[in-house]
């Protein structure tokens, strides 16, 4: 990311999201160790470039009216990674959380973490409360980092909140079990993009992701611009949305539907 201070694009006044353009998009941040190996660098050369790739992408979002945007940053499974790189991932998110909070805050962008922060760092812990904590109230742009956090992880986790608060088998639907996941009170993802050529969910909002488009793209997450993501978006808005009916639903489902 950027450690520049820079201006996002669009006013308040201007957010709502077009026709055909998804209210949430999440990223499948791939392919940074491949783009690193390409270029005969480590790959935590590559992780710090898909790091300073975020802002550009984060700006792209507040010009064409996105409302949220999570991306897949550390999974659950990416701990049996070397030690070395892990230890090296935390320090860049630690880095970034230091350079990039202050701006995002001033320019309006609510930073939420999902997934465990048990495990990690203590200062890394201390640095991620700090920046939700601070950004909170920020209502341009809502931006989830999911790190440390594993699909199935968050739904089990839910169930046991669940167990806890005695909640009865008859109590029970899909927007209660909705609303004890890590993205209570948010509108599920519209559009997945995954870098890098894969075509898999990889345990990322595997609950969320039942309605969702999908979008691959062989470019590796370093080399995904503003104009990938509005061609992505644009490809989105061609698409017919059934929803398990016979017509299409313009837009796709928002909150008050």
């Amino acid at each position: 990311m950027a450690t520049q201070p820079q201006t996002l694009g669009r006013s308040a006044e201007q957010l709502a999201a077009a026709p055909g353009v998804p209210g949430h998009v999440a990223i499948i941040m791939d392919g940074n160790g491949r783009w690193a190996r390409a270029r005969g660098e480590e790959r935590l050369a590559g992780h710090r470039a898909g790091t300073e790739n975020i802002r550009p992408i984060i700006e792209k979002c507040v010009e064409l009216g996105i409302e949220i945007l999570t991306l897949y940053a550390f999974s659950t499974e990416n701990w049996r990674r070397p030690e070395p790189e892990v230890n090296g991932l935390f320090e860049i998110l630690a880095d970034v959380i230091d350079q990039e909070t202050q701006d995002l805050h001033r320019n309006g962008v609510r930073l939420r973490h999902i997934g465990r922060l048990e495990g990690l760092p203590q200062t890394l812990q201390d640095r991620v409360t700090f920046a939700v904590n601070l950004t909170q109230c920020n209502t341009r742009l809502t931006v989830n980092v999911a790190f440390n956090y594993g699909g199935r992880d968050e739904i089990v986790e839910a169930t046991r909140r669940m167990l806890r608060d005695g909640l009865r088998p008859e109590d029970l639907d899909e927007e209660t079990f909705s609303s004890y996941l890590y993205t209570g009170g948010m509108r599920d993802p519209d559009l997945i993009i995954r870098t890098a050529g894969e075509m898999r969910l990889s345990n990322f909002l595997i609950w969320q992701a039942a309605y969702a488009e999908y979008y691959s793209t062989p470019l590796y997450w370093p080399e995904f611009g503003k104009a990938d993501l509005e061609r992505a978006v644009r490809e989105f808005g061609g698409r017919e949305r059934r929803f398990g009916s016979l017509t299409a639903v313009p837009g796709g489902l928002r909150d008050s539907d």
